[in-house]
């Protein structure tokens, strides 16, 4: 199918082929009749993608400082790699979509294959929106009339802010689309409205739909007119939907407002406020976010779990069916909103357009008719071209295209000489920017292509937590050799369900966990060091792991886990590793109450089976510029220091090791299983480690303390 992406590297914005999405639990698919283009928030995001590294550092200040910390902490390399894998990865454009759903996930309650419906899906020809993000639209609406109805709903929801009230006077400043909807919306509740532009055309426009005007650009007083609107009164409120940095429209609001009125940000402006407009009439200001309650909420939009109604009146899901609803009864009108048509092949000229004419209102975005007698089957995989690869090669496939993966994992299996055979991932976005990039020879939506294809010797997976085990089962029983990157699975029943389907198998693949940390060249200098010595070593492992907000889904413990399980393993094994001996016993204890957190701060204690003991202090309550992990090791009158993976200090005798960059064995860690996996050497990780440690970690999350 085609989708619509921006490239905030080259500044191109791109129609790409990607493979079709999924309906997965919650989620609906849907083909696409008709998008819009949001000529506010797209223009900006074109703009900064074409604008110069100077513009772009202006821009994000707080980026700027992000990235200086991080080269304090992990080196100019790590960090340019970084930066730049971020820039690479492009941008679906689009949030506004009507369509025909076609599938429906499980557990999706309310829509049947069929329904014609508005969602915040992107420009694309096939898209999977989850249930709580789209509404069936009324028979009634064209889809040309319906597709106004996500940015609708953010007006909608500064009007809710602003609480009007017949009879009442507001000023909207900003005709754009969601201006000019807007103003629909404050005459629909019975409010005279007067709109304020420095287009003309725009405000002529707002004129023709009902409202008073003030045109900026022939020099009229925005707050003398609206004074003299509001019968010298002051207006009752102002809702700002404009996009720009200066600072006048807060300071007209203000300026206009009668005391206690209100001010509702619904766009983008400088917020350089004067206090004593503010003050002296008691003004209450709000910026408004999106559609409405359950914006940026994983548990309604991705979850589908809806807010009580008797509770929370106005989701997003019910602003967008209360601005069609509005549309059915003629409160308003989109026709001449409508300016411009492309087809999706013809998008890149659409953009074009977009950034270089700011009187462009909206642009519709068409797509194929799909219908020849009936729909075509979607195509979940894209083909590439292929790159040269010895025939002897292993087959390696990945499921999961994260940014992980594309950043570390997919350039250590490549340089590892490996055939890089299929990425699945649910996004067919990533999959196809990291399948083209890094030389495989196609991209899915479907894993099932994965396990049934004869030349995939061994599986990646790289996805989130709570599908690991699924994975892993599958493709171990399908025969294929699994690396699986940490944790291998969540719980002690899908630990035992794994061990069974292990020990079902005659003839066992390579089963190995991506431990990196093991095989970093100054970690295996120091092992080497620690097997010399004639006394058994202790150690002292701090992880300056920084917080993550408790609605990221590494904190949500069916799906990542927490942090214990999902991050700390990582160093449970490699103590494990340079202690050569088993775990005999491990305890843990937390810092309770850290922002809601149970293993956000938490000390581990392993002892071993040999008399050895280390303690694992992974920490959320430092600062990012301390570096992000340092092992200290006492053996034999002697001390190592390894800092960061850069730098491997001793005390007492023994040679120091420094690194042009960090390096924590990721590639080394891909060769050894590749080789591992061609019969050229032993598994790089006994399977018995792989169980002991998944199970250590568990046990240690369950018994914190």
């Amino acid at each position: 199918m085609k989708q619509v992406f921006q490239d905030l590297s080259s500044g191109d914005t791109r129609v790409e082929d990607v493979p079709v999405p999924h309906a997965d639990r919650g989620r609906v698919l849907i083909r696409t009749n008709v998008s819009l283009i949001s000529a506010g928030t797209e223009r900006m995001l074109v703009e900064f993608a074409r604008a110069g590294w100077v513009s772009r550092i202006r821009q994000q200040p707080d980026r700027v400082n992000m990235v200086l910390e991080k080269i304090r902490a992990d080196g100019l390399l790590a960090t340019y790699e970084a930066v730049h894998s971020k820039l690479d990865e492009p941008l679906p454009m689009g949030y506004c979509n009507v369509g025909v759903v076609k599938e429906v996930g499980a557990g999706v309650v309310g829509l049947e294959v069929g329904d014609r419906v508005l969602s915040n899906g992107p420009h694309a020809e096939w898209v999977s929106v989850p249930r709580n993000l789209c509404i069936k639209v009324p028979d009634e609406i064209s889809d040309d009339e319906a597709v106004f109805g996500v940015l609708g709903a953010i007006g909608l929801q500064g009007l809710r802010l602003a609480n009007p009230t017949v009879g009442e006077s507001f000023a909207v400043i900003g005709m754009g689309l969601i201006g000019l909807v807007t103003a629909q919306l404050l005459q629909a509740n019975g409010c005279r409205v007067l709109g304020i532009d420095n287009d003309a055309s725009r405000v002529a426009l707002a004129k023709r739909l009902g409202a008073e005007v003030v045109d900026l650009s022939s020099g009229e007083n925005p707050v003398g007119k609206a004074m003299a609107f509001s019968r010298n009164r002051g207006m009752d409120g102002v809702l700002i939907t404009a996009s720009t940095s200066s600072n006048d429209p807060v300071s007209q609001a203000a300026q206009m407002s009668r005391k206690r009125g209100r001010i509702i940000l619904v766009g983008v402006t400088g917020l350089e406020l004067s206090r004593a407009d503010f003050y002296e009439k008691e003004l209450s200001f709000q910026v408004s976010c999106s559609y409405g309650p359950g914006r940026y909420d994983s548990e309604y939009e991705e979850k589908g779990r809806d807010y009580p109604f008797g509770f929370v009146r106005w989701t997003e899901q019910r602003n967008m069916e209360a601005v069609l609803d509005t549309m059915s009864a003629g409160g308003i009108k989109t026709a001449e909103l409508l300016t411009h048509r492309f087809t999706i092949e013809n998008a890149a000229e659409a953009y074009d357009l977009l950034a270089d004419d700011k009187s462009v209102l909206g642009i519709a975005l068409t797509y194929p008719n799909q219908t020849v007698g009936k729909d075509k089957a979607p195509t979940h995989s894209v083909e590439f071209a292929r790159r040269n690869i010895k025939k002897e090669s292993v087959g390696i496939s990945f499921i999961g295209a994260g940014a992980y993966a594309g950043r570390i994992l997919i350039p250590a299996f490549k340089e590892a000489g490996c055939n890089l055979r299929m990425l699945a991932a649910s996004s067919g976005t990533r999959s196809v920017r990291q399948g083209r990039k890094h030389g495989f020879s196609s991209a899915t939506t479907e894993t099932g292509d994965i396990l049934n294809d004869p030349h995939t010797d061994a599986v990646v997976i790289a996805t989130r937590h709570d599908s690991h085990a699924h994975y892993v089962s599958d493709a171990l029983s399908a025969g294929k050799s699994v690396f699986c990157e940490k944790p291998l699975c969540l719980t002690m029943t899908e630990l035992d369900e794994l061990q069974q389907t292990w020990d079902g198998i005659s003839e066992k693949p390579v089963l190995m966990i991506g431990f990196n940390r093991r095989f970093s060249p100054l970690v295996t200098a120091l092992k080497s060091n620690i097997s010399a010595a004639s006394g058994v070593p202790t150690f002292v492992m701090t992880v300056n792991a920084g917080s993550i907000p408790q609605d990221h889904w590494t904190q949500d413990a069916d799906v990542g886990g927490r942090r214990i399980i999902g991050e700390a393993c990582h160093f449970i094994d490699l103590l494990r590793f340079l202690a050569d001996a088993p775990i005999l016993s491990s305890t843990g204890i937390a810092l309770a109450g850290f922002g809601g957190a149970g293993d956000d701060i938490a000390s581990i204690t392993l002892r071993f089976e040999n008399g050895s003991f280390g303690t694992v202090h992974y920490l959320a309550n430092g600062h990012k510029s301390f570096p992000k992990e340092r092992l200290d090791v006492f053996v034999d009158g002697q001390i190592y220091q390894i800092d960061n993976f850069r730098r491997l200090r001793t005390w007492g005798g023994g040679k120091n090791l420094s690194l042009w960059r960090q390096d924590k064995g990721q590639t080394e860690c891909a060769r050894k299983f590749v080789d591992c996996v061609a019969g050229k050497a032993a598994p790089p990780i006994p399977v018995d480690e792989v169980w002991e440690v998944a199970r250590s970690s568990i046990e240690i999350a369950s018994n914190l303390n």
